[in-house]
């Protein structure tokens, strides 16, 4: 793997990382206001951008490069409202979204076929991630952002798949079910 190409991915593997770290902010900030199904919506986005992180590293691996990690930045803890908070979601998926396509420009320059097939797993990802985004804002703007159909949105979040319930949520769902 040529140089440029373990740097650029060593850096998409930081930001992978620093999107985990993000998506747990904003899961905590959601535990703070009791709304269990946003909180576990993120959580989940933190495990899957771990996902991310890992399928990268592995790659670079695989290629017989080596993975250098860098300091995570500290994320944004407080937003002003449930709206500002999955906006702010938003705007880090776009900048993941243009990184991995930076690195795709790349790939492409340095004719590293092997990468642009790699990548385009992740281009695909990224579409969704951002269209499942701005779906989440415009779920909360259409309720105005608050009252029972913020609690509908969040009652809808809990059954996302993609990991165990923790305790807090599984006695909500259950409760809700009875």
């Amino acid at each position: 793997m040529q140089e440029t190409m373990q740097a650029a991915i060593g850096r998409q593997i930081n930001l992978e990382f620093a999107s985990a770290h993000a998506y747990t902010a904003i899961s905590a900030y959601f535990e703070s206001l009791t709304l269990d199904g946003f909180a576990y919506y993120y959580r989940v986005q933190a495990q899957e951008e771990i996902s991310h992180a890992m399928k990268f590293f592995d790659y670079v691996n695989d290629r017989n490069g080596r993975v250098l990690l860098g300091a995570i930045p500290e994320p944004q803890n407080e937003f002003g409202s449930p709206l500002e908070a999955a906006q702010a979601a938003l705007a880090h998926e776009r900048k993941v979204t243009a990184a991995i396509n930076e690195i795709y420009e790349l790939a492409q320059r340095e004719h590293d076929p092997a990468t642009v097939s790699f990548l385009k797993w992740f281009l695909d990802e990224q579409v969704e991630e951002e269209k499942t985004a701005d779906d989440l804002i415009q779920h909360i703007k259409l309720v105005g952002g608050e009252g029972v159909g913020l609690y509908m949105i969040d009652q809808k979040l809990l059954t996302r798949p993609g990991m165990a319930l923790g305790a807090a949520q599984a006695g909500e769902a259950n409760a809700a079910e009875e």
